[in-house]
Order: structure tokens, then sequence, then C-alpha cells
């Protein structure tokens, strides 16, 4: 193990990645699970943190987190040194303590136990896929591989196939296809799939280019209810054991 991880992380400049890859997930499962512990109002386990009776959610440590993690990675200039891993480490927990509450912060107000608050979930996981797929050495728009290859091959060219590339990738987002559009950044054929394959209902693609009644509305809408709905009640699912339950749904 020790040889794989100096191989395939410390060797190839991924350890701060790593770093933070860890510790957002370690912070986003304690914090999950301190929130359900004080719904649950265990009485072994602390509370919020209220001085003088004001809630400061933890979006606020998340910040100062962040903050310092951020700062301090830019004052390390040795990349694979402890102090840049411990850098890298709490700006990832300062990240997943942020983005935990990210429909706290879109809808200013505190949405955390509704329907709403499912966006910070799904954020988190959108996050931890791309994080995943960096680590894999995968990078967006293929620029590594386009890198050496602009080299040899002329600089239009090159721009070319990034235009292109990220116009697939435009267009399955347009589509709703929120995953296959950012997965797409990094596997090409994945955002090729999405872009010419139906829009979801109710997308912008399928607002502006399907008309009401039409056959691809139709198409789309048989789709959604066959695939989509199946997909959606798994990953609720997946969602609710993680993150706990939204409170209309308790």
């Amino acid at each position: 193990m020790g040889a794989w991880f100096t191989r395939e992380i410390a060797d190839t400049g991924r350890l701060r990645l790593f770093c933070f890859f860890v510790a957002f997930i370690a912070a986003f499962l304690f914090i999950r699970f301190s929130v359900r512990m004080i719904r649950k109002q265990v009485r072994w386990w602390p509370g919020n943190v209220t001085p003088g009776g004001h809630h400061v959610h933890h979006v606020v440590f998340g910040l100062v987190f962040m903050c310092v993690g951020g700062v301090g990675g830019l004052a390390v200039t040795d990349d694979s040194s402890g102090w840049a891993a411990a850098a890298a480490a709490v700006f990832g927990a300062g990240t997943a303590l942020v983005l935990d509450e990210f429909a706290l912060v879109l809808h200013l107000k505190d949405v955390y136990w509704t329907e709403q608050g499912r966006l910070s979930v799904e954020v988190v996981f959108v996050t931890v896929a791309l994080c995943g797929l960096l680590l894999l050495g995968l990078r967006p728009l293929g620029a590594d591989e386009l890198g050496h290859r602009g080299q040899t091959e002329g600089g239009w060219n090159i721009a070319g196939v990034l235009v292109f590339d990220l116009g697939l990738a435009v267009v399955a987002l347009l589509k709703g296809k929120t995953w296959t559009g950012l997965i797409g950044l990094f596997i090409g054929i994945v955002a090729l799939v999405g872009a010419i394959r139906l829009a979801r209902p109710g997308s912008p693609w399928a607002r502006r280019r399907y008309r009401p009644g039409s056959r691809k509305e139709r198409r789309a809408l048989a789709r959604e209810r066959r695939y989509r709905r199946p997909v959606e009640r798994l990953a609720g699912a997946v969602g609710d054991f993680v993150a706990g339950r939204p409170s209309g749904r308790d």
C-alpha cells in the first residue's frame, strides 16, 4: 500500500488533492452524523453552537477553515511537504462544511431539513465524483493529452478540439443531464452520448425545442417515467441513508 501511495499519489503530484479528498469526505460524514444526532436530541452529543442564543451554522466554520487552508496552501512552496498536505486537508474540511449548507447559502434561509436542502447533498456527491476523477488522473477536456499534442500540432487544431468537447458537455447540461455533462468534461464519449440523446422534460433545451404535445416531448416524458424515476428513487434512498430524510418524509 505504501509503495502504491508513493507511486500513484505522491510521485504524480496528487498528494494535496488526495488530502483534500479524504478530508472532504471525512468532514462531510462527521457533520452529517453530528446534525443527525442533534436532530434526534441525543443527550450525550454536544448540541448546536449558540453563543448568546444565536445559532452559528457550520458554514461559518467552513469559511474559516477554507481561508486558513487556502492562504496556508499558497504560503507553502513545496507541494509534497507535510504542511502542504495539512493545508489541503484543512481546505477540504472547510469546503465540505460549506457545501453541506450550500442550499442555505443559495436560498438565504435555513432549508437544511427540507426538500430544498437536498441540493446540498447533491452538490457534495458531484464534488466527490469530480475529485475522484481527478485523482484517477483524468483532466477536464483531456488537458494533459492536448497539451502534449499541442507541441506537434497547430494551436488552432487543439483549440477546435477543446471547443468541440466543451460544446458537447454544455449541450448535455442544457438537456438537463447534470451528471452526464460534468463527467463528459473528463470523458468525451459520455458528453457525446448526452448531447445526442433526448433532453429531459423541463430542461432549457426541451422548453425551447420541444413543442407541447410534439412527438419528442412525448418520448422524453415516457423516457423520464421509465428510466429516470427509478434512478432518482435509488439516488434518494442513498441520500437519505447518508444524510438523513428531509422533514416532510420522516
